[in-house]
């Protein structure tokens, strides 16, 4: 038996389309060509603010054993499956396949995954590393869907890493609306919480397992370990028929893609990353209710974004004072003409507050009431008994801030896939594990 490495990308389009489902249709495909699967299908989600990203910006990875006399087969049946199922007609869609054979993931490769997560890289570092590995590779149009089919080969999971079941619609339901019974979907949060996440937004009572486009997905759930996203999956009752579902093993909701710099003269467009600073201006509403202040270090200076739709993140972001010292998470949008290097943030951390101070007008040292001003460098008079003084000064009050040092992050329904949700903080996996697949990982 044979090992082989599958990597695709870029297959779909806003209008229809979904790599997963090329993933779960090949599944079946596959295991009919005496394949074992040594591995879920990999889900790797690449970094979310390139320019050029695919709707979900997800690259898969299959990995196989198979009889050698079947590797023909085996491609043909890929490059197939690849070139029926994607957008070739969209604009924007360039979809790539990758065929490694090894026993191992080299670590240069590995390196090109992490890359590719956390920052920018280019089509001809991936066709070097196809080459001096002696990978195959096949790009369709301008063959960009190449550079996340070698990531997702790259990208082992061997650390922190989640699970996802996908359920899939029958075709002629495309595009109507998901016919699920969301009570059944609260319950099922209810009863397999922590260890699920990302089901329900419980503050705006809205489902979110469920897309909104014309894609083939009825809905995914997320969570641990494969045989809690399966229980999970069980308590959902749906009022459509389901075609196919497969779990995944995946980067989601691990803050793969985030990167600590050490400074703000280090934040680059594009790249999401982690930074520390201190506020430097007065949070202001700009217009639709976003959230707007600037971030300063020893060594920059960056504008810091909270949208709307971010909820709890836009509300703790209003309450900061300059002075206030922070840590920002987000990736990074590039400067315009219209605005600066900002950081589009999806987690704030508030490390150390600044005084918040008032000043008032002081008592009346012969009465005790209010004084009023008599001008500026003027000093007071008391309006009740007559006091008149050119020497006293106003009083300082430091106000209590309502705002705790704590780990802010956007609401459910507006979180990136790879954001960490605070409901798996304490639950990351930290060490190398054997996979194991459970029984009835897939339908059909």
């Amino acid at each position: 038996m044979k090992t082989m490495h599958i990597g695709f990308d870029d297959t779909d389009s806003t209008r229809k389309g979904c790599t997963t489902y090329i993933a779960a249709l090949l599944v079946e495909k596959l295991l009919r060509n005496e394949v074992k699967f040594i591995d879920y299908p990999c889900l790797v989600r690449l970094n979310p603010n390139i320019p050029w990203k695919t709707r979900g910006n997800g690259a898969l990875c299959l990995r196989i054993k198979y009889p050698e006399k079947k590797e023909e087969i085996i491609k043909e049946n890929v490059i197939a499956c690849v070139e029926e199922k994607a957008d070739l007609k969209a604009r924007g869609t360039n979809p790539g396949i990758v065929f490694l054979k090894s026993n191992s993931i080299p670590k240069e490769v590995k390196a090109f995954a992490r890359n590719t997560i956390t920052g920018i890289v280019s089509l001809k570092d991936a066709l070097k590393l196809l080459k001096k590995f002696e990978a195959e590779a096949l790009g369709f149009k301008n063959g960009r869907g190449i550079i996340g089919g070698l990531a997702a080969v790259g990208e082992t999971l061997e650390g922190d890493h989640t699970y996802e079941l996908i359920a899939y619609r029958l075709p002629e339901n495309y595009g109507l609306r998901r016919q699920v019974d969301e009570n059944s979907i609260f319950e099922m949060d209810k009863a397999t919480a922590p260890y699920t996440f990302n089901n329900v937004d419980w503050k705006k009572g809205r489902i979110i397992i469920t897309p909104r486009g014309p894609d083939p997905i009825l809905f995914g759930i997320r969570g641990e370990n494969a045989e809690i996203v399966k229980k999970a999956f069980r308590m959902v009752k749906t009022f459509e028929p389901i075609e196919r579902w497969v779990i995944f093993r995946t980067n989601q909701g691990t803050d793969a893609h985030l990167k600590r710099v050490r400074n703000l003269r280090e934040v680059k467009p594009y790249h999401p990353v982690i930074v520390r600073g201190f506020v430097a201006s007065e949070s202001k509403t700009i217009p639709r209710r976003h959230i707007l202040f600037s971030l300063k270090d020893e060594e920059g200076k960056v504008d810091c974004a909270a949208y709307e739709p971010t909820g709890f993140l836009r509300h703790a972001a209003r309450k900061l004072i300059i002075g206030d010292y922070i840590e920002v998470y987000g990736g990074v949008r590039a400067p315009s003409s219209a605005h600066p290097l900002t950081v589009n943030l999806e987690k704030i951390r508030v490390l150390k507050f600044a005084p918040k101070i008032m000043y008032r007008n002081p008592p009346c040292p012969k009465c005790g009431k209010r004084m009023k001003s008599m001008g500026k460098e003027k000093g007071f008079r008391c309006e009740k008994c007559g006091l008149k003084d050119r020497n006293i000064q106003k009083v300082e009050i430091r106000l209590k801030r309502t705002l705790k040092r704590s780990l802010y992050i956007t609401s459910p329904r507006s979180q990136r896939h790879l954001t960490k949700p605070l409901r798996r903080y304490g639950l990351e996996k930290h060490r190398k594990s054997i996979v194991k697949l459970v029984n009835g990982w897939h339908f059909p």
